[in-house]
């Protein structure tokens, strides 16, 4: 008897733990899931009483061609910023294998102080960089000889305000993946690559014949987390561009906020939400049971 309440001890210590970690988690996701099964709009919101009806919502969103232009706009954004966040990564990381003790350590310390800047600080920070008149973007570019970035406003122009997000997302993005993958790189033993050296194998070719299967794993992990970080940002785009200009850089969080707070079509809204969490899902599945079968 002593021994088994021993064995449930552990558990039991844990346990407030648990709960309140499925409490934050599951309640705002089933609140959103059942609002986006009724009819769920400021009337509702101050008096209750809100009917049901159903998968109306969904039908709403996907009969319609803005989701669909929201949708695709979303998985550009992701799958730029994802290779570019990866792939900057990758070389970062190959990077610091190669460094003196002393660069590699200031160059993890300046990753390390890149990735604990708040983000809206490092929003306002790009605000500030890419102003018109006063950035230091246009002044730079403006001295090496573009005389066409005199003046010019990054955020009146869709292109140029999507290009601004991907730089920021990506500058915040990188530093995780980098020293993720440096420390996995720290885990290969040094003979193999020593042996693929004598054997007279370029650096392209060790990448691709031993650092890359061994990390293989790592790889799949850090691509899966940055899908659902970059796919659903959202501070970064409300407070640089409110999804503009026009709807230029809105992706489905930003829509799914718009609905609600512009349209107070909080139904609506939360059925964005989920689709996006359902999206996200059936990608972050898919990866790993890729990731586990290697």
């Amino acid at each position: 008897m002593r021994s088994r309440s021993r064995s449930y001890w552990p558990y039991l210590l844990i346990a407030p733990t648990v709960a309140g970690g499925a409490f934050l988690l599951l309640y705002p996701l089933l609140r959103a899931l059942l609002i986006s099964l009724q009819h769920f709009r400021m009337g509702e919101l101050i008096r209750g009483g809100a009917a049901f009806i159903g998968l109306d919502n969904y039908a709403e969103l996907l009969s319609g061609p803005q989701f669909w232009q929201v949708l695709l706009r979303t998985a550009v954004w992701t799958a730029v910023n994802v290779v570019l966040i990866v792939g900057i990564s990758t070389g970062v990381a190959l990077m610091l294998q190669h460094l003196r003790r002393g660069l590699r350590l200031a160059l993890m310390s300046a990753l390390a102080l890149a990735w604990a800047m708040p983000i809206i600080a490092a929003t306002t920070v790009f605000q500030w960089l890419f102003q018109s008149e006063l950035g230091i973007v246009n002044w730079l570019l403006v001295t090496l000889g573009f005389e066409s970035f005199e003046g010019y406003t990054w955020f009146a122009d869709g292109t140029a305000t999507f290009a601004v997000l991907v730089v920021l997302v990506v500058w915040q993005s990188v530093p995780f993946a980098a020293l993720t993958l440096y420390a996995g790189l720290t885990t290969i033993p040094n003979e193999l690559f020593e042996s693929a050296r004598i054997d007279g194998g370029t650096g392209r070719q060790i990448f691709r014949s031993v650092t890359f299967p061994m990390l293989r794993p790592l790889f799949a992990l850090i691509t899966a987390l940055e899908v659902i970080w970059v796919a659903k940002c959202f501070p970064q785009i409300w407070v640089l561009s409110q999804g503009g200009p026009g709807d230029a850089t809105t992706t489905l969080p930003v829509y799914a906020f718009k609905i609600a707070r512009a349209l107070h079509r909080y139904d609506l809204g939360s059925a964005v939400a989920i689709l996006l969490v359902i999206l996200l899902a059936f990608a972050l599945i898919s990866n790993l049971r890729r990731m586990v079968r290697s």
